[in-house]
């Protein structure tokens, strides 16, 4: 009854997360408009930070006794943001991404990748490794503040007018469409876990793949709704601002609130979320992520999380 009941409401959080994904695309690209800010960057802020949420949920729950979650999470999302969320959506869609985000935004994501693995090395990611990170968020965020005020000054359009007051319906959408990503992924992620547990698994291995799967969900129904509304660059953008947060902000709070501790069967990991991310940035160089290239990151995908059920 238990097995059935967390079936049930795992599929009632795809649901919640479907509609949630729907409402922040459309209350992002409203407030793009009328402030003049580029899809792609309402895709690496507002959007991404939406989306992250149930990454921020699932490890600050998991922080202290559970870190090995926290960990397994982080890792796990990022490639399966690239490789189950680029790949099915480029599987759907061609993807034609600006050559703007090659030279700036996709450095910047491994980077971050690299120093996670730096910060690795002593076996520990410490309060002192959390703040860093943190600082680094801090960093980034005026980084991509002064870029939103380069386009503002840059675009000579208008700011759009509504008399039904655009702005606080479009804020209403996104902060709907966040609680809705929240309480779906919560109850798809909880009650998957509930599902894995069954099966003995461990937590780790919960971590990189239930959870991970699970908390990416947002990332894929958003980025996939988004780039069947013709906003591929805010699919882009949620995907790489994603990654990006879930280091920074999602590791940052979780190493310290409690510090987490890093085996070495850990680094196979994350030579893999760094191959995952190159593998972007080489499909990038040629400004497209066509449909070969999804069917080639989904396979990928699928063949890691084989081995890491089996490993």
């Amino acid at each position: 009854m238990e097995v059935a009941i967390s079936a049930i409401l795992t599929v009632s959080g795809l649901v919640m997360l479907c509609f949630g994904g729907n409402w922040l695309v459309s209350g992002g690209v409203a407030i793009a408009k009328k402030f003049r800010i580029s899809n792609l960057v309402i895709g690496m802020t507002i959007v991404a930070y939406g989306t992250s949420t149930p990454e921020l949920a699932a490890s600050v729950a998991a922080a202290g006794e559970h870190s090995a979650i926290i960990l397994g999470n982080i890792i796990g999302s990022n490639i399966a943001n690239v490789g189950m969320v680029i790949g099915v959506a480029a599987i759907l869609v061609p993807l034609a991404v600006r050559k703007s985000v090659l030279k700036k935004e996709i450095p910047i994501m491994l980077s971050v990748s690299f120093l996670l693995v730096l910060l690795s090395i002593d076996g520990e990611l410490s309060t002192y490794d959390g703040a860093l990170l943190l600082a680094g968020l801090g960093v980034f965020a005026y980084y991509t503040f002064k870029d939103v005020m380069k386009q503002r000054e840059k675009n000579t359009e208008p700011v759009e007018q509504s008399k039904n007051n655009l702005y606080l319906k479009s804020a209403g959408l996104i902060g709907i469409g966040v609680i809705f990503l929240y309480v779906g992924a919560r109850l798809t992620v909880d009650n998957a876990v509930v599902l894995a547990t069954e099966f003995g698994l461990s937590e780790k291995i919960i971590g990189l793949t239930v959870i991970a799967i699970g908390t990416s969900l947002p990332e894929l129904i958003t980025s996939v709704i988004a780039i069947r509304k013709g906003h591929a660059d805010i699919g882009i953008g949620n995907i790489i601002g994603s990654n990006i947060y879930n280091i920074l902000m999602i590791m940052g709070v979780g190493a310290a609130l409690g510090g987490v501790m890093v085996g070495v069967d850990v680094y196979v990991d994350y030579a893999i979320m760094i191959i995952f991310s190159l593998s972007l940035l080489i499909a990038l160089k040629i400004g497209m992520i066509g449909r070969a290239m999804g069917i080639a990151l989904t396979i990928g995908y699928v063949a890691y999380l084989i081995v890491t059920f089996f490993k």
